[in-house]
């Protein structure tokens, strides 16, 4: 893997094709064209994901869903303007119903943490991040695989660095900041529901706010960074848009013009989870108190 030794870097750790997209897209796009290295490691091939897009709803696509996403995601990872990476795991799918099924043999989540632990390293060794992104204690919202990024993310952040550490992985390297992205923001998504009920339209929004107030609470509570990227928020969009199978365009994702949210939330929300470095909160630059080699 090609990297530029002397600039800043980050590493965006995510489960599946698509959550690079509507987590902290616009920032990792931001950074990119600033001339920063951004490499998106996507774990799974997001196999069994479902067609979330009526009009993606066709013979030969669910049949084909693997080569599709990859398809999908090499479009959003050019929208972005980032670097892409495949861990190659078997996306593990969301299991429904009471009691909960048992997850599919061979699939991501079932590995132990120490296996996906390990590759996290691996790809830390050779990439060299200064920042690492990646999800907090409940996957974001409590996908299997989400959960799974999650703890081998906690297990990568403390060994990358440690020589003794399965030195067959690579020269050590240790990161420097790690950040739990925070893609759904209550306060966010009553903005944008407020303006379209004011407009007369309707609003996808509703379901996904009480999903909130009973689950997950305020996330801004733990935000400690919000990053200005409102000028990459077309880039999200484009990056959403490429991933067809996932994204409903009369969703909560695209119902909201990238010009309304420009001028009702022009940030991405991220908490800074681990540091060793000295900086000043709240920050609105993820490389704060990072210096350039």
């Amino acid at each position: 893997m090609d990297t530029n030794v002397s600039g800043l870097r980050i590493l965006s750790i995510h489960a599946h094709p698509d959550d690079e997209s509507s987590k902290g897209a616009a920032t990792t796009a931001k950074y990119a064209h600033e001339g920063h290295e951004v490499l998106v490691l996507t774990c799974t091939g997001g196999e069994r994901g479902d067609i979330i897009n009526p009009a993606m709803d066709k013979p030969g696509i669910l049949e084909n869903m693997g080569e599709i996403r990859k398809e999908e995601m090499a479009a959003a990872a050019e929208a972005l303007g980032v670097k892409h990476k495949w861990l190659g795991y078997v996306d593990s799918g969301l299991p429904e119903g009471d009691p909960l099924p048992p997850l599919p043999e061979g699939c991501f989540a079932l590995y132990d943490d120490d296996v996906i632990g390990r590759d996290f390293v691996k790809v830390i060794r050779e990439f060299r991040p200064h920042v690492i992104i990646t999800y907090d204690e409940n996957g974001g919202y409590p996908h299997p695989d989400h959960l799974m990024v999650h703890r081998a993310s906690m297990i990568a952040w403390e060994k990358a660095g440690d020589e003794n550490y399965h030195p067959e992985l690579g020269e050590p390297w240790t990161p420097l900041k790690l950040y739990y992205s925070h893609g759904f923001v209550y306060q966010r998504m009553k903005l944008f529901h407020d303006r379209l009920v004011e407009s007369g339209k309707s609003s996808p929004y509703g379901a996904m706010m009480a999903r909130w107030e009973a689950g997950f609470g305020d996330i801004m509570a733990r935000v400690t960074a919000q990053v200005e990227c409102a000028e990459y928020f077309s880039h999200r969009e484009a990056a959403l848009i490429a991933h067809a199978t996932q994204i409903d365009p009369a969703g909560a994702f695209l119902a909201t013009p990238v010009s309304v949210q420009q001028e009702l939330w022009p940030t991405e929300e991220f908490e800074l989870a681990r540091t060793r470095v000295a900086t000043d909160l709240p920050e609105d630059d993820l490389f704060a108190g990072i210096e350039q080699n």
